[in-house]
């Protein structure tokens, strides 16, 4: 004997029962069958999509003992450069040893460090703050540029110069084999990665239509009484520095990392690198220039 069930307000027996819900079954499966198959994303893919639309820039700033610079730095170029909406990250590598400074190694180092993950560096001078938005950091598509340009930057105005802000392509600075190695001290080897880049037929471009001038262009923060640069010129020093180096570069720059630091400056990230650059006393020993003995004043 079947039992008898109330289903939808209908009074129906156990075999009935059983015959309309297989038959709603299968209308709800048929329907279901019909709709297209659309394969579901992962979540990873759509972020990797994102993150890749933009080329990445990775901003280069050799470093040494100029910490209040630092901290007008970070939070003026994470405003700047936050209006042009590109992706970017601040690495400061800063020299931990008793050599002579040495810009170009550091830039070297800073290269080798970001090169898997960025697409284009800036080489950053710390104390050289753009003022003008239309200094566009953007990607150097059709070859290497120089922000800071002779006709606006406050100090150095001669066609060749190419220091304070440069950006360049990951590619075009392995081409050239990055910068000297040579030059321990202040001085000169933004002229010889000029000549790297005449060499190797790459045209440096410049901004176009910028209204200001060597005066409001950029901010420059170093105070030279307070931080004198150091422009001695030991052994052969002179001789050696002022030719095109076709030797060293950033295939054979020799250096340790002692530590990584992620840190924050007004809350803004940044990454800290201790560099200690070994310096080959046979080939360049004015990475450690003697010091000139002092003139005794005579009563």
């Amino acid at each position: 004997m079947y039992r008898s069930f109330n289903l939808m307000g209908y009074r129906v027996t156990g075999s009935k029962c059983l015959t309309v819900c297989l038959g709603f079954t299968f209308i709800v499966g048929c329907f279901l069958a019909s709709l297209p198959i659309v394969p579901s994303e992962p979540t990873n893919h759509r972020i990797s999509l994102t993150t890749n639309s933009k080329k990445k820039l990775a901003i280069i700033v050799p470093f040494r003992d100029r910490f209040e610079e630092l901290l007008e730095f970070v939070p003026h170029m994470y405003k700047f450069l936050n209006k042009q909406n590109i992706p970017f990250h601040i690495f400061i590598i800063q020299q931990k040893d008793n050599n002579r400074f040495n810009r170009a190694s550091l830039i070297n180092v800073g290269y080798i460090y970001t090169k898997k993950d960025y697409d284009y560096i800036a080489m950053h001078d710390v104390d050289l703050l753009p003022m003008n938005d239309n200094l566009k950091y953007g990607y150097p598509k059709n070859g290497p540029f120089h922000i800071s340009s002779p006709k606006t930057h406050p100090k150095y105005h001669y066609d060749t110069f190419i220091g304070g802000i440069l950006l360049i392509k990951r590619e075009e600075f392995d081409l050239v084999n990055g910068m000297s190695n040579n030059y321990w001290g202040w001085g000169l080897e933004d002229d010889e990665f000029y000549v790297r880049l005449k060499d190797a037929k790459l045209k440096v471009l410049r901004p176009e239509n910028i209204t200001t001038g060597p005066e409001n262009t950029f901010k420059h923060i170093h105070d030279k009484t307070y931080r004198k640069r150091d422009m001695r010129k030991c052994f052969n020093q002179r001789e050696i520095t002022r030719h095109r180096d076709r030797v060293t570069g950033v295939h054979d720059v020799a250096y340790k990392i002692h530590s990584t630091h992620n840190v924050s400056i007004d809350s803004l990230p940044i990454t800290v690198i201790n560099v200690e650059l070994i310096c080959n006393k046979t080939a360049t020993p004015w990475c450690q220039c003697p010091e000139p003995p002092k003139v005794k004043k005579v009563k």
